[in-house]
């Protein structure tokens, strides 16, 4: 027998969050306002995807948010007119629900900061890609869908080695098709008359050079822009100061571990050191972002005393899909045949990120045959005493309302495997089911998406670079073990 008021109850919330959509829009498009549920962004989705971001957040621990208060928030809020900023529309909606108030006078007591005033949103910043891979690719995707007014940062360029006379059609489809992670949300096309792929209107020059030092970027319309390295041919700063040589850059962002003394950037961390000074800076490895917040967490509650990290991480395209000669130990054999033990920078990286950890953890990888989404685990010795269910519920609340909100996030399924955190925005994921705490013995399962999660912590650090990141709002707030 059909359940008619079942069915009646989600029409309802269906029509809900279809009236969402064009106000999350307008606020994004005319007022640079990113609108999010408790850290999830609202930007882009769907009726159903607004309804299972709903869904989402009352799993992580939040009280059950009702469609009807979160359309009443953006109403607000667009009647209120706010400055650019980053706004959790979940945390307000707690705010109206826990106040007598009138859910407007409650939003202009929270959103202070940024009513009435006359500044402008941020000035834009051009991005140049170099390197067109894994990263590169998701980097292109997660910018193109950051346009918003433009006034972020704005994708203007790749630089690619040609590959071939159809190059820029080959380029413009890895762009559109993704095995991992799927098609593209928009257009792809290609002018190929001024070399350039226009994804969801976005004009993206593409530019063929084997030498970083000599590109005039000017000669394209591109200034004082920031380049993102993605092709880990230099680590170094003497390597990497060849972007600054070229015309049109100012500044360059390597994607992989830097070697000192570049400054190894894990956002949320130590991304408060960046200075308008540093012309080069490192974004680290995956795992270094992944591990780092949780063990920051996990330090400044309990103290860790000393450690050791064992990655299970998805094969990279540096390794062999049969076997054959590789320079690397192991590296050689199949990829996708083997697990490879291999070695991991990850946990001496930390240090460079929080340098309390100095000398503190060992680590080591296991390389397995899955193509993307890897697995940290963690074997920690506290200072302090702990148990699963405290340490459980400290990161959770960590996850939902700290300053790593957005660097850590939290689950608890006995079902969930790799393929669920494919796409996840998050550095990386505390799985609940599986930590173990024995006194001064620690253990946690951190998972992380090595290339989407990773590459979202990367375009945070781009965002600091250029000053780019709006304010956000409400303020978090500190989590303690007390709560």
């Amino acid at each position: 027998m059909v359940d008619t008021q079942q069915t009646e109850d989600w029409a309802a919330r269906e029509e809900l969050a279809e009236k969402m959509i064009p106000i999350i829009g307008r606020l994004y498009r005319d007022r640079e306002v990113v609108t999010s549920l408790h850290g999830h962004r609202m930007i882009n989705l769907s009726a159903i995807g607004l309804l299972e971001v709903h869904e989402r957040v009352s799993q992580l621990g939040h009280d059950e948010l009702d469609p009807t208060e979160t359309l009443a928030v953006l109403t607000a809020l667009e009647q209120l007119a706010p400055g650019a900023a980053s706004i959790d529309v979940g945390r307000l909606a707690a705010e109206v629900r826990a106040s007598d108030a009138d859910a407007t006078d409650v939003l202009r007591a929270q959103l202070a900061d940024i009513l009435g005033g006359t500044d402008a949103a941020p000035a834009g910043s051009d991005v140049i890609l170099y390197g067109f891979g894994r990263i590169g690719r998701l980097l292109a995707r997660i910018l193109i869908s950051h346009t918003g007014g433009g006034s972020g940062l704005r994708l203007r360029a790749i630089v690619v080695r040609k590959g071939g006379a159809n190059d820029l059609q080959k380029r413009a489809s890895l762009l559109l098709r993704d095995s991992v992670h799927g098609r593209f949300a928009g257009t792809v096309s290609i002018d190929e008359d001024a070399q350039q792929i226009i994804a969801n209107g976005t004009r993206i020059q593409v530019i063929y050079a084997d030498d970083p030092a000599s590109i005039d970027y000017t000669a394209y319309g591109i200034s004082d822009a920031i380049v993102v390295d993605n092709t880990g041919r230099w680590r170094d700063e003497e390597g990497l100061s060849q972007h600054l040589r070229s015309m049109g850059v100012s500044r360059v962002l390597l994607t992989a571990p830097g070697k000192s003394p570049l400054k190894n950037i894990v956002h949320g961390i130590n991304d408060d050191t960046i200075t308008e000074d540093d012309r080069i800076l490192s974004a680290a490895s995956c795992t270094t972002n992944a591990i780092t917040p949780v063990l920051a967490a996990i330090d400044e509650a309990y103290g860790v005393v000393k450690g050791h990290v064992e990655t299970v991480h998805s094969f990279t395209n540096d390794q062999n899909l049969i076997d054959n000669f590789h320079k690397g130990d192991r590296r050689g054999r199949s990829a996708v045949l083997n697990m490879v033990i291999t070695e991991t920078g990850a946990a001496k990286a930390v240090a460079k990120a929080l340098p309390q950890l100095e000398g503190k953890l060992t680590g080591s990888s296991i390389r397995v045959p899955t193509p993307d989404v890897s697995l940290a685990v963690l074997h920690l010795n506290i200072a302090r005493p702990a148990t699963k269910e405290q340490v459980n519920d400290y990161l959770r609340r960590v996850s939902l309302h700290s300053k790593l909100r957005q660097q850590i996030d939290y689950v608890e399924s006995p079902e969930v495997v790799s393929t669920d955190f494919v796409g996840s925005h998050r550095a990386g994921i505390v799985d609940g089911l599986a930590t173990i705490a024995d006194e001064d013995t620690l253990i946690l399962y951190v998972w992380y998406d090595n290339e989407f999660g990773y590459s979202c912590q990367v375009v945070r650090v781009l965002e600091k670079m250029a000053g780019t990141h709006p304010l956000v709002v409400p303020v978090r707030r500190e989590v303690t073990l007390a709560g």
